[in-house]
């Protein structure tokens, strides 16, 4: 029925975005509004306004060639005066966050050895976040955080490092 009226209605938290013969016009904030669709006038979709995470898991190599899976947690959300770059320049935002991710963890952790890799994941995350910042403004998004959340080496490597720290603690005792 809200379509024979010509009735939308934008929820809280979203922004709606208009177009007028297949054109943009405007970004409509939360409410009820009237659009005459025998004018031409629709509402091509809505952007989430949210903080949305999400939780990327990249497997990469450390510089003393072990293998290691980084699992990094990226929030983020739409910019509201920037709706309509989220809308119309970016289809996947999850697959370019991703891409961007495994591209900087993918260039910072084979500079470092297993290790160094566990003392800086903060640095790491600091400079995936810089990245993203950079490259996701110009679609409309911001970066509110970016976090290291594990970095988990093979169950083999785990268990012979396992085993070489149970043996010094022997050497330790005796």
């Amino acid at each position: 029925m809200g379509n024979l009226l010509c009735c939308v209605q934008v929820d809280q938290s979203k922004v709606a975005i208009k177009e007028g013969f297949g054109k943009f016009e405007e970004m409509l904030q939360p409410g009820c509004y009237c659009l005459p669709w025998f004018l031409g006038k629709k509402i091509a979709g809505h952007v989430s306004l949210r903080l949305q995470q999400l939780d990327i898991k990249c497997e990469t190599k450390t510089k003393d060639n072990v293998f290691v899976n980084v699992v990094a947690s990226i929030q983020y959300h739409a910019l509201a005066d920037r709706a309509n770059d989220a809308f119309y320049k970016l289809t996947n935002t999850k697959k370019q966050l991703q891409a961007y991710v495994f591209d900087v963890i993918r260039a910072s952790v084979p500079k470092l050895n297993l290790d160094d890799a566990f003392e800086q994941k903060n640095e790491i995350a600091k400079v995936v976040e810089q990245e993203l910042e950079k490259a996701m403004s110009a679609y409309g998004y911001e970066i509110v955080q970016t976090l290291i959340t594990d970095i988990e080496p093979d169950v083999n490597v785990k268990r012979a490092m396992n085993e070489i720290n149970a043996g010094n603690s022997m050497c330790k005792v005796i």
